[in-house]
């Protein structure tokens, strides 16, 4: 059974349970982190940290929990090896649904669990993605990282049923990022080219990483959107993600990224990233 931390106790994830009167149930003002973990060990932790503080400031609530020893611990009771841990923060339960919290506020809820996955030996880095491109119909303030996912989902099902792994979403005529990773080409240039982190996407921790890595790589980089045409044009495509460290996307509405296969750019990318995860973890 697997062991979950809800409001500093640890319990069966079957007697885990919140307050139906919860925000984020009711409106959902909740945040939430996702962290790699590779060898037993959490990466890429203060960049997860940064970006929840932001998240809670900007979705208007705090929470002062010392996170590190509750995930260190949370990893080694689920003897968990290699996968994702997962935290959310509520606004709290204040006894009754009203738009407006009580002043003063609630204390927040706040639990965590861990996830297995395969996330070196994904079969998908070899393979890469198949995706569609859809609107972005998402609500502004995607820079939080909340749990305002309901568009995500929908597209994740939509994709789905269209037979491929995921969708690229678009706005303004621009692609803004995929359902749950930031989205990059490597243009017929060789410029590897991202969306910039502002309230159009979501700030990604594994992105700090691909940007860097490129630069080691000499890569030329610009950050800025990007078009379809150019997603057809490019010579790759990737997504970043926690969950899903680096993957090459191969197929975007049918057509061929490149010569349709993952490319080299994107190998070297994932291989770099994961032997620094590997490095953290030591």
């Amino acid at each position: 059974m697997r062991t979950v931390w809800l409001n500093g106790e640890w319990l069966p994830a079957d007697e885990a349970r919140l307050p139906v009167f919860d925000r984020g149930l009711l409106f959902g003002q909740s945040v939430y982190e996702v962290a790699p973990v590779i060898a037993g060990r959490i990466a890429n932790w203060p960049h997860h940290a940064a970006r929840l503080a932001s998240s809670l400031r900007q979705a208007g609530f705090a929470d002062a929990t010392e996170w590190p020893p509750v995930l260190a611990e949370l990893v080694a009771r689920n003897a968990l090896d290699e996968g994702r841990v997962y935290l959310q923060v509520t606004a709290g339960s204040a006894g009754d649904r009203d738009f407006l919290a009580p002043d003063p506020p609630p204390r927040p809820n706040r639990f965590a669990f861990t996830q297995p996955a395969l996330l070196i030996a994904d079969p998908r880095a070899e393979t890469g993605l198949r995706i569609v491109l859809r609107p972005d119909r998402r609500w502004g303030l995607r820079s939080a990282k909340t749990t305002q996912l309901l568009y995500a989902v929908l597209m994740k099902e939509e994709a789905r049923a269209a037979g491929v792994d995921d969708a690229w979403l678009v706005e303004d005529g621009m692609i803004t990022e995929a359902t749950s990773q930031n989205a990059h080409i490597v243009d017929a240039r060789g410029v590897l080219v991202s969306h910039p982190v502002d309230s159009g996407v979501l700030p990604g921790v594994t992105r700090i990483s691909v940007l860097a890595i490129a630069r080691e790589l000499g890569l030329p980089i610009e950050e800025r959107p990007f078009t379809p045409a150019e997603l057809f044009a490019a010579r790759e495509a990737l997504v970043s993600a926690a969950g899903t460290l680096v993957l090459a996307v191969v197929e975007a509405d049918g057509r061929p990224i490149g010569n349709g296969k993952a490319g080299p750019v994107t190998a070297e990318i994932r291989a770099r990233y994961i032997a620094r995860l590997r490095g953290e973890g030591a």
